[in-house]
């Protein structure tokens, strides 16, 4: 029980989800929290870090991927090389596992003050089922169905202003919409967290923003089978005033990007090149850039 500015809360609903969290931290508002509920759900919290950690640490490369419902959002070229590709996939670097290992953390840490700041969490990691396919879902709030994601402040203020539908590189209405189809439910929730900045955000997802995920999967099941990959994800773009093309953000953290644009630069493949904010892969090269080439990529 949670008492909020004088007021006994005994039930919320998630409408005050972020609200509620953001009074945890407000000097102005008085907690007052039932330190033995509190002790359990940090316990929770530890264990959920714990085996997120030995997760990263011990995880192995993996020549070939089982489809998913978290991944059917995944561009369907994409999907292809994780099931038949020929050459093993590209390492994902250290770097880039430690930034996925913290999004898990903060995204543990969002279950973590929901249930602080009062509201009903249940059902977390329950497996769920479309057309043969299997996924885990992250929980439901207030017995509404949730998805938790970190994002960068880019990313973000596309939860914020609910324009994921619009631009949806990573494919989570995708795979929300294959939750809903699980739980046989016609909304759904993303609360997310911007890594930067700390600020939150609960974007209501109808049916009509879904995508129908049994279809998705029939066809990517059709897809799949072929021995033919099906066309590029995404088209490169041009690199600034240089004349020369890049990656598009879709394919730049594909683990195949090296096997599937083979025919980069006159078919000597991507060119990777270090800029303080990251490395961009070049597709053509028209005009050397004036920084390190990544040989070794």
């Amino acid at each position: 029980m949670y008492l909020l500015q004088g007021t006994i809360l005994d039930m919320k609903t998630i409408d005050t989800l972020v609200e509620d969290i953001y009074n945890l931290f407000d000097p102005m508002v008085t907690n007052t929290i039932d330190e033995k509920e509190l002790d359990k759900h940090l316990k929770e919290f530890t264990k959920n870090v714990t085996n997120n950690i030995k997760t990263v640490l011990n995880e192995q490369p993996r020549k070939q991927r089982r489809l998913s419902l978290s991944a059917i959002g995944k561009p369907t070229r994409q999907l292809w090389y994780d099931k038949h590709s020929s050459s093993e996939a590209r390492p994902i670097s250290s770097a880039t596992r430690i930034k996925f290992l913290y999004g898990h953390i903060l995204e543990d840490l969002l279950i973590l003050l929901s249930r602080a700041s009062g509201h009903t969490v249940t059902e977390e990691q329950k497996q769920v089922q479309v057309e043969g396919i299997k996924g885990h879902q992250d929980c439901k709030i207030d017995g509404e169905l949730v998805d938790c994601k970190s994002a960068s402040g880019y990313s973000f203020k596309k939860f914020a202003n609910n324009n994921l539908v619009n631009d949806d590189p990573f494919g989570y209405i995708a795979q929300i919409s294959a939750y809903s189809a699980g739980n046989d439910v016609k909304e759904a929730y993303f609360l997310a967290i911007d890594k930067q900045h700390g600020n939150l955000a609960l974007t209501r997802v109808h049916d009509l923003e879904m995508i129908d995920a049994k279809e998705r999967i029939k066809y990517l099941k059709g897809a799949l089978e072929s021995t033919t990959p099906p066309d590029r994800c995404y088209s490169d773009i041009p690199e600034g005033a240089s004349g020369n093309r890049k990656l598009a953000i879709g394919c730049v953290f594909c683990a195949h990007k090296r096997e599937c644009w083979s025919d980069a630069n006159n078919g000597k493949g991507l060119r990777a090149f270090k800029y303080e904010r990251g490395t961009t892969y070049l597709t053509q090269v028209y005009k050397e850039p004036r920084v390190q080439e990544n040989l070794d990529w």
